[in-house]
């Protein structure tokens, strides 16, 4: 009997060590990690797990908004879709239709016929010759459409044009000349500038008298016989490249001084030629005449070298040569 009940024990131990190996506690470990997870993605995923809560200032989970809250964020989509440009958003898409419309007729204008109009109209304007104006240019291509046109109007099915085209490019060529002309002439790469005429309207009253230019600096005295835009000739007394003064005042005040200061046989400046603008002065000469710049000059017989403003001619043999005259001078009074 004893020895039954040990075969028993000894049985029943070696079982249940056999159902907790190892491996087997291993496996339901993991199924249970898998469980959970499982258990975890489905609440996350489930329908109302993102709708919009607040935390609970209480502690202990969230709570939805409130219908005050709901409402404030009606109202802020409501004015944010009253606030869209309608009228822009439809200008937009009838814009976007016009361009989609003129990209299927550009399309539809075969290569080789904006080939041939090319060069049938580079050829016309070739015979133009290189002085043609942009006048005669515009005119000699418009020449050319209007011919073009009447010539496709009136060929009969024979003898379509002198492009040789044929029926089907005859039609596109017409609705092009017709309706698409400048869209046409972009897509050949003609392009003619317009003429631009400059006119000077003269809207001052008669007899009104010019407006004076302010001169900087200190009024001239009468003895000095300042005149604005005016360069005169003279034997240099004072080179104005290393003589710089403040205004012309003081220019004209510096030829004063050295004429009544003048040693026996010295030059005595009857002449005061200063530059007054700040980007310097033109002098056909090698050297760079800068602001206030101020010449001493001697001459018997004072002789204008430039007055008011440089003739045409000047100018194009002196291409750096502005307009006005930029100097200003005085011939001393006795």
């Amino acid at each position: 009997m004893a020895r039954g009940i040990a075969r028993a024990v000894s049985f029943g131990g070696r079982a249940t060590a056999g159902w907790c190996s190892y491996r087997r506690i291993t496996v339901a470990v993991c199924l249970g990690n898998l469980v959970a997870a499982l258990l975890v993605l489905r609440s996350l995923t489930a329908p109302g797990s993102f709708a919009p809560t607040a935390p609970n200032r209480g502690g202990g989970g969230v709570v939805q908004y409130t219908e005050e809250q709901i409402k404030s964020v009606k109202e802020s989509i409501r004015i944010r879709r009253e606030a869209e440009p309608v009228e822009l958003v439809q200008a937009v898409k009838k814009l976007r239709k016009v361009f989609a419309r003129e990209e299927k007729r550009r399309k539809e204008l075969p290569l080789v016929l904006k080939q041939k109009i090319s060069y049938d109209i580079l050829r016309r304007l070739q015979d133009l010759g290189d002085n043609g104006s942009l006048a005669q240019q515009r005119e000699v291509v418009e020449s050319w459409r209007t011919e073009k046109l009447k010539d496709i109007k009136s060929a009969s099915t024979q003898n379509q044009s002198n492009l040789d085209l044929s029926s089907e490019e005859t039609r596109l060529l017409k609705r092009a000349l017709e309706f698409n002309w400048q869209m046409l002439m972009e897509d050949i790469g003609l392009w003619i500038p317009e003429e631009v005429i400059h006119t000077v309207h003269d809207d001052k009253p008669e007899n009104e008298p010019e407006e004076e230019e302010i001169i900087a600096g200190p009024p001239l005295s009468p003895q000095c016989n300042a005149e604005l835009h005016t360069d005169y000739d003279g034997a240099a007394v004072r080179w104005g490249l290393t003589h710089h003064k403040e205004s012309a005042a003081d220019c004209c005040q510096a030829c004063l001084d050295q004429a009544k200061n003048a040693k026996p046989g010295e030059l005595k400046c009857n002449i005061w030629v200063y530059c007054p603008s700040e980007f310097g002065c033109f002098s056909p000469d090698k050297y760079e005449h800068k602001h206030q710049e101020c010449w001493l000059k001697q001459a018997d017989q004072p002789k204008l070298n430039f007055k008011d403003k440089y003739s045409e001619s000047y100018r194009d043999a002196h291409p750096t040569a502005p307009v006005v005259v930029p100097w200003m001078s005085g011939v001393i009074s006795a």
